[in-house]
């Protein structure tokens, strides 16, 4: 008797590896190039996707000529089981993006093309960043049938307080990693780096590469900018511009750990988050909440990048542990635990205070 596997249902992948405008330099270097148990961060990004049975083609987008060193690497290129295709870099986040899209509607790096048709608006793209040292390809499959499942043109991952716990100082010592939280009426998050989108589907593109480039919100002006230039300008109105504010200062409170204030001012939620971002971007907008933490950990700073070297091996294995509990083993489709529900709720989670979004 021989049991059948459903065939998965592949999509394309696409690595953000670019170095201009608002890419992050480390040590003066662009950070998907700094180099990991002997890999540029890009390589291990390529080499997770190799992994994740939805995935059926790599294209990476950056500086071509650097790029292609990286994988011209004849013992690196061993281990490539999948089409890898490096598209040069244009100036900005966004533009990015959008050439990427046209070269997979061609088939061809080097020359794309504008969506012409209805399977063209409905393709499908995994987009995620290209320094991500410790992603694991169970919780990029995850989140890709998740995405899926929930109806939108355009999903952005969410990665909770718990599953960020064994990157804190306080778990291992004062080269951890901490990171700032939304504090929303569901919980704790940490916007990690996959996102999943029908990108002709989006009518405001401009809203993502506006929310990337002042995405550092400990820093008080990129949250003036950002409250100005994408919330209010762009349709957000007085009542976002608000919620926004409180859920900022919530999180300001938790950074210096006044958790009970920080508990008392979440009262935003992620469905209010949703509903405000989908109406900005013009397109149906969710949120996926993960269960596991390596996709939100990225390299920004020196510091960050000196805790990823010297815990990379107990960091890695961990997560791989985690994911394997959380999703299954390697080479499958993930198992998503509890799929009739769309997020993952947090045990902690406060009542409102007032019972108002």
């Amino acid at each position: 008797m021989t049991t059948e596997v459903a065939a998965v249902r592949t999509v394309p992948a696409v690595v953000a590896a670019g170095d201009s405008r608002a890419a992050k330099a480390v040590h003066g270097e662009s950070k998907v190039y700094l180099e990991v148990a002997g890999l540029p961060l890009v390589a291990h990004v390529v080499l997770v996707l190799q992994d994740v049975p939805e995935i059926d083609t790599v294209w990476v987008i950056g500086n071509k000529a650097r790029l292609e060193a990286v994988f011209g690497d004849e013992a690196l290129r061993a281990r490539l089981r999948k089409p890898l295709r490096v598209i040069e870099q244009k100036e900005t986040l966004l533009a990015n993006a959008w050439q990427a899209y046209r070269c997979i509607l061609s088939g061809d790096p080097e020359s794309g093309r504008d969506p012409v048709s209805e399977a063209d608006l409905d393709t499908e793209i995994l987009y995620l960043s290209g320094d991500l040292p410790f992603a694991t390809p169970q919780e990029m499959s995850a989140f890709i049938q998740q995405s899926r499942a929930n109806g939108s043109n355009y999903t952005c991952g969410l990665t909770t307080e718990q599953a960020l716990a064994p990157f804190r100082t306080d778990r291992v010592g004062e080269d951890g990693i901490d990171v700032a939280y939304f504090n929303l009426r569901d919980g704790r998050f940490r916007q990690n780096n996959l996102h999943y989108a029908q990108p002709a589907r989006i009518g405001k593109l401009i809203a993502i590469e506006k929310m990337y480039e002042h995405r550092h919100q400990q820093r008080v002006m990129n949250m003036v900018r950002l409250a100005w230039s994408v919330l209010f300008a762009n349709g957000g109105g007085a009542r976002v511009v608000f919620f926004y504010l409180i859920m900022h200062v919530s999180g300001w409170a938790d950074r210096r750990g006044w958790r009970r204030l920080s508990d008392w001012l979440r009262i935003v939620t992620l469905a209010a988050n949703e509903e405000a971002v989908g109406r900005m971007m013009q397109t149906r907008f969710r949120f996926e909440v993960m269960a596991v933490g390596g996709c939100a950990i990225d390299v920004d700073n020196e510091e960050e990048y000196a805790a990823v070297q010297r815990h990379f091996d107990r960091w890695r294995g961990e997560q791989a542990r985690l994911a394997e509990a959380s999703y299954g083993p390697v080479g499958l489709p993930a198992r998503v635990p509890g799929a009739v529900d769309r997020m993952v709720r947090l045990p902690e989670a406060v009542p409102a205070p007032g019972g108002g979004e």
